[in-house]
Parts: structure tokens; sequence; C-alpha cells
């Protein structure tokens, strides 16, 4: 795995200002790609795409004009077919080993395609969403959280059961507890350390930190 981020923008809501992104964000310390419409997103942040993926029915025809003529790599699908451009371009980068995917504007818009988008966490783990006021994740069974103190964080079981979780460096700690679908016992929790960590046994757990600062 290489130790850099791909920022790759889909076609939902951008969720934030110009002014937070391009403030918080360091675009300059990865590679930036779009899925289709996010080219329209990149445009409006005055930003340049390595490369362009999708059937291309949802971008702006000046902006794909603009960035063919600038060498931006374009690789068209057909409308039709098995996988949506999100993860078309998601299982690209995947491949090429990055250490991070942080994935802007994947939220907002057809709640179709929001829950599609936040599902793939599950096959691609390394996958982060931001927004201007979240920053959402999956929960690996042994994990850390640094840095984060004070920030306001949920646990949201992406399983039946998410089975012994115990939680470390919270104001609300668990020990061995039994996560359920529908249970809302992990939610709002604060972080009270530096170092929080959060361990569990068996299933999918999915990370929401609150926040509005320093997301990366």
């Amino acid at each position: 795995m290489i130790n850099k981020i791909a920022y790759v923008f889909f076609n939902g809501e951008l969720l934030g200002s110009k002014d937070f992104f391009l403030k918080n964000i360091d675009f300059n310390s990865g590679d930036i790609y779009c899925a289709d419409g996010g080219a329209n997103h990149l445009e409006y942040l005055g930003l340049t795409p390595l490369e362009l993926w999708g059937d291309l029915d949802s971008i702006s025809p000046e902006v794909l004009c603009k960035f063919k003529n600038k060498g931006v790599i374009i690789k068209k699908f057909p409308i039709e077919k098995d996988y949506t451009d999100s993860e078309l371009i998601i299982k690209y980068l995947f491949e090429k080993k990055y250490s991070k995917i942080m994935v802007i504007a994947g939220l907002g818009g057809r709640k179709d395609h929001e829950l599609t988008n936040l599902s793939l966490i599950l096959q691609y783990k390394n996958i982060i969403f931001i927004t201007e006021k979240e920053y959402i994740f999956y929960v690996d069974n042994t994990s850390k959280i640094i840095n984060k103190l004070n920030k306001t964080i949920s646990f949201i079981p992406f399983s039946k059961e998410v089975e012994g979780i115990t939680l470390t460096g919270f104001k609300y700690s668990l020990n061995n507890y039994l996560l359920k679908q529908g249970d809302s016992r992990c939610m709002s929790n604060i972080i009270t350390s530096n170092e929080a960590t959060v361990q569990y046994s068996n299933g999918d757990l999915i990370g929401i930190i609150n926040n509005k600062e320093d997301l990366c």
C-alpha cells in the first residue's frame, strides 16, 4: 500500500462551503479523481483531477471540454453497466493501493445513491466520506482514534450485530457489549482521550465524527 491519499469527488451534494474544503483539506497532499458529475464540483473549487470516470451524463459539457483541454485522462463507460460510476472509480483506486480514499460529495441528493455509496465502505474499508460537518469511516475491530479530543462520535452497526464492543477513552465506556442494528446505545458519545480505542470481536461498524475542523 502506498502512503498517499486519493481524493475522489462523486456527483452528490458538496455539503460544505468552498472556503471549508480549500482551507481544511490539503489537496496537494494526494491525487484528485472524480466520477462523472463530480467534475462540476472540482470546477467550482478550482481544482483539476488526474482522471475522470463515468458515462458522462451528469458533467457540464463546458467542464468536460475544459478538462479535456487540460489533458485530464477521461475514461467513458456505457450508461447501462453493472457498476455505478462511483464504484468503478473506487475499485480502481483501491487496486492502486492508496492508503486512504477520501470521498467528497458522496452524500446528499438521491437516497438510493447515498445509501449505495455508504455501503461501499463495507467492501473498500479505507474509504472515508467527508462533509463540512462529518467524517464517516469504517471502524476496524481494533482501532485507535487519535487527536480527536472532545469530538462527538457515533458508532452505527452495519451488520445485524457487532459483538463484544469495548470503548475506552470515551465519556460513555462499554465493555464487551452486544450492539444490534437499531440500538442507539452508541450514539453521540464524546471522545475524552487523545488516543481512544474501539475493539469488537465480530461484525461491521461505522464511525461518524461530528466535526467542523481538522478533519484530515
